[in-house]
């Protein structure tokens, strides 16, 4: 059997695996990043400690400096995941300590980071990087969109997963969700509905990626398996 599989290899060229097989395949190694909302980072801390996702997290990254007894920071010790705060100025984002720090990673997750990194960071990474954001983009831009739309009435709200690219916000997308509001709903429940959209997207969208089911499509689409 061994034989025959290395021979339709080598007829079909197939010399890399696009199946894992979790029990011996080893997890990915990943670094988190994110910025004050932690609605994303909680949950994706959770999955992880309920091994639902086949990963390693080497550290948090954050331009937000929690408090030492926050619920988040007691985490992290408690697991012994490092917690690195930048603190970021349009003048200096912090790359090359940010670069040093996931050298060693497979990919990068951002958790609702709210700073862009830049092409050059893109570049030398040079690693996949997969980003959250609420589905209201592009309608609703800049400060609170979340009270913009509610504002405006909207009937339908949704979060999508992306890969990260040079273009902001214009990488292939990976995942997406949508749910239903109404004048039924007020600007807490909203907010609500969004943030849990946004946190089965992304847990979403890295398990599919983590189970290669992510592949590239044309030139800026994916196709999920």
């Amino acid at each position: 059997m061994d034989e025959d599989v290395l021979n339709l290899s080598k007829k079909f060229n197939a010399y890399k695996s696009v199946v894992r097989v979790p029990s011996v395949d080893p997890k990915y190694k990943i670094t988190v990043f994110a910025s004050k909302q932690d609605h994303c980072l909680v949950d994706l801390l959770h999955a992880w400690q309920d091994g639902k996702l086949p990963v390693d997290i080497s550290c948090v990254i954050s331009n937000h400096d929690r408090l030492p007894n926050s619920h988040v920071i007691r985490f992290l010790e408690r697991h012994n995941i490092p917690y690195h705060h930048l603190s970021i100025t349009k003048e200096d984002k912090r790359e090359d300590e940010i670069l040093h720090l996931v050298q060693d990673t497979d990919f990068l997750v951002l958790a609702r980071y709210m700073q862009v990194l830049s092409s050059s960071f893109l570049r030398r990474y040079n690693k996949d990087v997969i980003n959250i954001h609420h589905g209201l983009l592009p309608s609703f831009k800049g400060g609170n969109p979340s009270r913009q739309a509610f504002n405006a009435g909207v009937k339908l709200i949704g979060a999508t997963s992306h890969f990260v690219t040079e273009e902001l916000d214009e990488g292939p997308i990976i995942e997406q969700m949508v749910e239903r509001v109404s004048h039924k709903d007020n600007l807490l429940s909203f907010v609500q509905k969004s943030e849990n959209l946004e946190k089965q997207c992304l847990l979403k969208a890295i398990k599919s990626y983590c189970e290669l089911r992510v592949l590239p499509y044309e030139e800026n689409r994916t196709v999920v398996f």
